[in-house]
């Protein structure tokens, strides 16, 4: 108790003095004034509306008043200041009520007049720790809380790779230095491709750090926008904004003490770089709205996929941030660099869908045969593990429980060139062009007029783009060169609303839902053709 008292002002938590004389509240004041910050009211009511408007420590109350005695008073006080802490004054022989409401947590102390200021000194000195004690247990109570709650979305998250899966000369070298890297605190920066795993390896960094058993936080830079994603790694207090009703951590505070994995870095906007930065060299910062210095112990891995060093030649990313991200440099190779793992990784994805049952298939699990190992061999995976994942589950639903065999691997319009259907006719050469497509433009039924095999191939390609970012709509609305909004617009245009990553309708609050309301202009003449 004695630490708490040293760093706390008695004068920044106020006290409520209750007493119906006034000669009583003129001593009470007399008294204490220049050690504690104090209120007086005369009755109940009076005491009831201060405590609404300030944010009191202590209630000091005379226990024999009219209308409203001491213990009524307090137990009306707890619904409006559950924490504060209450004394009771008395000059008469209730001792056994007292004691009882001691007992029972209704009030903390009582004193008997008449009282000695020294004694009522340390009784109020005691309640004011005891008070600054109860409201930061609140707040740490309150940061688990809001870890526990982020730990359980993410255990329950889409995202499930499992364990880092193959034994390709590319992969073990990543895994070496991994290892290298894994024991120290430095900053890691993972590059690659996307769905090459990079959070897989940033969490085989964190586990086999000293930071083991602290937080492994996430944070997509590309999912939220500038203000929410300021807001998301470094939290704001009550009232910094619209719907800011209390104050809530951010994380970099949840990850404090363990390691902060910021996923798509490059897509950082400018002004959360500049904050960003100053957070990596100090291991301090103010939340959204707030004054008072946060400072944490944290590990920073990011990722991107991003070509940092262009972008910092056109402007769009600190020179100064990237040499602090660039510590350690990973490279994650593309999987047409790691085909050697292929076999492990579809075994690994076909045990794991038989054993959730994600792809509607029970019991034993099913083999793949040769031909369509080859198959998938010869593609040129733009959408790296996370690609694979999905083919593999969409074999396993086609194939229904049999072997997997090539002609259920099905690599949607982007795999068309590499491995094309046998028998698909093909566009016979222009004598006046270079070197003839060796597929038709379009594919699909040459019975349907031409307006209807445009949107089956532009559902197709949404599709494709949709499954390669992994549901991140940003990202799959630039592989695409079209704008967030138009994309939103064709996806319930195309009754696609279900590759978005929460089942929150277009249009009715989901997100995007003004743009998607309002037909884009580019848009306008698909829809009359």
């Amino acid at each position: 108790m004695t630490a708490t008292h040293m760093t706390l002002d008695p004068k920044d938590f106020p006290l409520l003095v209750v007493d119906d004389e006034q000669d009583n509240l003129d001593a009470f004041r007399f008294n204490f004034r220049r050690a504690f910050t104090i209120l007086c009211a005369q009755s109940g009511d009076e005491a009831l509306a201060l405590l609404r408007e300030h944010d009191v420590a202590v209630i000091v109350t005379d226990q024999r008043m009219p209308r409203m005695s001491g213990l009524e008073l307090l137990n009306r006080a707890a619904e409006v200041r559950p924490d504060a802490v209450g004394i009771i004054l008395t000059a008469f022989t209730d001792v056994d009520v007292l004691l009882d409401a001691i007992n029972h947590g209704h009030i903390y102390r009582y004193i008997t007049k008449p009282w000695e200021a020294k004694e009522v000194r340390g009784v109020l000195t005691q309640a004011i720790e005891r008070f600054a004690l109860q409201r930061d247990n609140q707040r740490l109570l309150d940061q688990l809380r809001a870890y526990t709650g982020y730990l359980n979305q993410q255990l329950h998250g889409a995202f499930d790779f499992g364990n880092i899966i193959g034994d390709s000369p590319a992969l073990r070298e990543v895994l070496a230095k991994v290892e290298q890297v894994a024991p120290t605190s430095s900053t890691v920066l993972l590059r690659g491709e996307t769905g090459t795993g990079k959070e897989l390896v940033a969490h085989a960094i964190h586990i086999n750090s000293t930071r083991e058993n602290q937080p492994f936080v996430r944070v997509n830079c590309a999912a939220l926008a500038p203000g929410v994603l300021e807001s998301e790694l470094f939290g704001h207090e009550k009232g910094a904004f619209t719907g800011a009703v209390s104050q809530r951590p951010g994380r970099f505070e949840l990850a404090d003490g363990g390691t902060l994995f910021l996923d798509e870095c490059g897509d950082l906007p400018m002004e959360v770089q500049i904050k960003l930065l100053r957070a990596l060299q100090e291991r301090e910062f103010e939340r959204v709205g707030g004054t008072e210095t946060v400072k944490v112990d944290v590990r920073l891995i990011s990722a991107t996929n991003r070509d940092l060093e262009r972008m910092i030649e056109d402007g769009r990313f600190r020179e100064d941030l990237y040499y602090r991200l660039n510590v350690f440099p990973i490279h994650l190779p593309p999987l047409r660099e790691r085909l050697d793992d292929l076999r492990a990784l579809v075994a690994h994805f076909i045990a794991k869908f038989v054993r959730t049952g994600r792809a509607g298939h029970s019991g034993a699990a099913p083999g793949i045969s040769e031909a369509a190992l080859a198959k998938l061999r010869a593609y040129s995976w733009p959408g790296n593990v996370r690609e694979l994942e999905n083919i593999i589950e969409r074999a396993m639903i086609l194939a229904q429980g049999r072997e997997i065999d090539a002609v259920h691997l099905d690599f949607g319009r982007r795999g068309q060139g590499a491995t094309p259907p046998v028998g698909t006719p093909s566009i016979p050469p222009d004598p006046d062009a270079g070197a003839a497509p060796s597929q038709p433009l379009l594919d699909g039924d040459k019975s349907k007029p031409l307006s209807e095999r445009l949107l089956d191939s532009e559902r197709r390609e949404i599709i494709a783009a949709v499954e390669q970012c992994n549901s991140n709509i940003a990202g799959a609305a630039r592989l695409l060169g079209i704008n967030r909004s138009t994309l939103y617009y064709r996806l319930r245009k195309h009754g696609l609303e279900h590759l978005l990553p929460t089942k929150v309708g277009l249009g009715a609050g989901g997100p995007g839902a003004d743009s998607a309301a309002t037909e884009d202009p580019n848009d306008r003449n698909d829809r009359k053709s």
